[in-house]
């Protein structure tokens, strides 16, 4: 079995839509930051390539072997909607941008990921470090990376996960007891679920 402990990054204070635009996080904050190590087991910490997942990881490492970059494990990709506001782009196509949060699945921003192709890299990168069979693994990075990997261990629908909050600096743990890896993809094992949004 492996546990992944799947931390979301430090805030950009950002109020536009962030998904490989690559903001710093805000890592003032070291009693949080502290707290937060203090709450991981000591195992291998992999993050995403975004400048925010990595300084997150190093700032909370603490001594832990730190795996490479995993690009794999970015925030879904927003396209030409990077770094705009809701009510900007919905002002400019409207039916786009609520079909794309309130029906999601294979609709996508211009230039930019749907959820379902997201879930798809971001489970395919997963899947690569559960492989390796670690009994624990820390995972810096983002929003949407994470309600991906609680909406395929819940088996809920896309609207239903969207109702969880995934804060900043929070962990949400989940469990994998894999079955068989064949011809990179697992044949059988099961998910369980355990906190999710915690702050320590």
């Amino acid at each position: 079995m492996t546990r992944l402990w799947l931390v979301r990054h430090g805030p950009t204070h950002a109020r536009g839509m962030v998904g490989w635009t690559d903001l710093p996080a805000d890592l003032s904050d070291h009693a949080a930051l502290n707290r937060l190590a203090m709450a991981l087991p000591d195992a291998p910490v992999v993050s995403s390539d975004l400048v925010r997942a990595t300084a997150t990881a190093d700032a909370i490492a603490s001594g832990r072997p730190r795996l490479p970059h995993d690009p794999g494990l970015r925030e879904i990709h927003f396209g030409a909607w990077e770094m705009r506001r809701h009510a900007e782009i919905e002002a400019e196509t409207p039916a786009l941008i609520r079909a794309f949060w309130e029906t999601p699945g294979d609709i996508a921003p211009p230039g930019g990921e749907s959820w379902n192709s997201a879930q798809a890299r971001i489970s395919a990168a997963i899947d690569r470090h559960l492989a390796a069979g670690l009994p624990d693994l820390i995972v810096v990075c983002h929003f949407g990376a994470i309600l991906t990997q609680v909406q395929r261990a819940l088996a809920v629908p896309t609207t239903q996960v969207f109702a969880h909050h995934i804060d900043n600096l929070s962990i949400t743990d989940l469990a994998w007891q894999g079955g068989a890896w064949q011809g990179g993809a697992w044949q059988g094992g099961a998910w369980q679920v355990g906190r999710i949004n915690h702050k320590p």
